[in-house]
């Protein structure tokens, strides 16, 4: 994902975070651009939960491209969801 020069607020070097599976505890390894990794023991998609500026800047899409755009916005929504799930049980 490529980010505007100007951003103050971009990733200068991608870092790297490791999360459990969910499903199945493997460690995953997920880089800071990741928005989605899917699991290499059991293929349980883990979410990146650290979205960035892309959900309120208003240049978002000009800066990251449709593309990742597109994709990062899928998660973010994804993620409310998941949320509003568990909080009406």
């Amino acid at each position: 994902m490529a980010v505007m020069m100007g951003c103050q607020g971009r990733d200068k070097t991608p870092t790297i975070t490791e999360k459990r599976c969910p499903k199945c505890g493997h460690l995953i390894e997920m880089f800071s651009t990741d928005t989605e990794v899917k699991c290499e023991n059991c293929g349980f998609v883990v979410y990146n939960d650290a979205l960035s500026c892309v959900q309120w800047c208003a240049y978002a899409k000009q800066c990251v491209g449709e593309e990742a755009y597109e994709q990062l916005m899928a998660v973010a929504k994804k993620q409310k969801e998941r949320r509003e799930a568990e909080e009406s049980k």
